[in-house]
């Protein structure tokens, strides 16, 4: 297994103002008729040569500093691939801003950390992600051949567990240093949430499968991973799983996976050969929900009773044009009931998945979270506008 290899710099509100230097401007256009946030804006930066300084992103009009995260996804080493930020543009209308160079003081503060993943070796071999406002986790090789061996508390899926938080501050690491001290503590709510959120082989909250006659072929647990980024924007990693088994069909399959502050939604790119259509799924439980399923929006989204709460599940389509048709699968075998959406893919296929927590106070209805995932897609579908202008010399 790969150990976790990542670069994080973040950029603070505060600069030297002096010696700030504009580098590029950045229009960005919001064209819908609804105000936009947490939304993410990528700036390729690769060309900057920053020599040891930083840059900060300010809105032209207020000078407001916004905060930033620079990632380097190619993992060479390199500082400065890709600039992050999440402006706020009011609906039908545009802002611009000044990405400077300038000399800044490079602290670590943890609290700025909103978007965290890390391989959790302590708890056999999760992988376990989360921001503000959700956590997730998926299961390694090692929880996998206990399973094979017998062993006792080991787990095979490669379905994606939900871990319901309801503060914003970081959970993952709290709750694991909870678990050693005493087995299974993080199924307790005390306050901040809790697992009881059961995957076993189900896909969980958008795990994927391939569809073969009338069941549904799936992976095993990750086999590597590589984190790529931590930090106040975004967190990113990429797993990897064994060749797997369709009806005869060699599927290869690569999940690189990234969540955003602010989001409920996590975005995966699943590579993906030996197949020109999947399934993505999200587990039926005890099948006591509600199912909605949009095509022309492209996203899917079950409402259970949960526990004492309610909760929502939701998959929203990159690419609502490729979607065939949704599955409500139903079947005696323990946790196999998945809702699933079917789409044709060409080697990559995008969406997002995600839950609502009702206890959490950010959703209260079906209806409330059925409207967050339409309007996750109308955003999706029309993107906010970037133009990037570098300055004379």
């Amino acid at each position: 297994m790969k150990k976790s290899i990542f670069f994080v710099l973040v950029l603070f509100c505060f600069s030297c103002a002096d010696n700030s230097s504009e580098v590029l401007s950045v229009t960005v256009k919001n064209t819908l008729d609804i105000d936009r946030a947490f939304e993410t804006i990528e700036v390729d930066i690769t060309d900057i040569e920053l020599n040891g300084q930083s840059l900060e992103v300010v809105n032209s009009k207020t000078s407001e500093i916004l905060i930033s995260q620079i990632v380097d996804y190619d993992g060479k080493g390199a500082v400065g691939k890709v600039l992050l930020f999440q402006p706020e543009i009011s609906a039908k209308s545009e802002a611009t801003f000044k990405i400077n160079l300038i000399q800044s003081k490079e602290e670590l503060d943890s609290t700025l950390i909103r978007c965290y993943s890390r391989f959790v070796p302590e708890r056999t071999d999760d992988y376990a992600w989360e921001n503000n406002r959700v956590a997730f986790r998926t299961f390694g090789p090692v929880a996998q051949k206990m399973i094979e061996d017998g062993v006792k508390g080991g787990t095979l899926t490669s379905g994606m567990d939900a871990w319901l938080k309801r503060v914003e501050y970081p959970i993952i690491n709290k709750w694991y240093a909870k678990d050693a001290v005493e087995k299974g503590a993080y199924h307790k709510d005390t306050g901040e949430g809790l697992d009881n959120f059961h995957v076993g082989v189900s896909r969980g909250v958008g795990g994927v499968a391939v569809k073969t006659d009338s069941a549904y072929a799936v992976s095993k647990n990750f086999t590597n991973y590589k984190t790529i980024t931590n930090g106040p924007i975004r967190t990113s990693f990429i797993l990897d799983y064994a060749n797997w088994d369709a009806n005869g069909k060699e599927i290869k399959e690569r999940k690189h996976i990234m969540l955003d502050y602010g989001q409920n939604l996590t975005r995966h790119i699943v590579e993906l050969k030996g197949t020109d259509k999947v399934s993505i799924g999200l587990t039926l439980h005890k099948n006591d929900g509600e199912v909605t399923t949009n095509t022309a929006e492209g996203w899917m989204s079950y409402w259970e009773p949960f526990d004492d709460s309610e909760l929502g599940q939701g998959v929203v389509h990159a690419n609502p044009q490729s979607i065939i048709g949704f599955d409500n699968y139903v079947t005696d075998k323990k946790d196999e009931s998945n809702l699933y959406v079917q789409a044709n893919v060409s080697g990559v296929i995008e969406y997002y998945a995600g839950f609502g927590w009702k206890k959490s106070g950010q959703f209260q209805s079906k209806d409330d979270w059925n409207k967050y995932l339409s309007r996750f897609s109308k955003c999706l579908d029309n993107p906010l506008q970037v133009n990037i202008i570098k300055p004379l010399k």
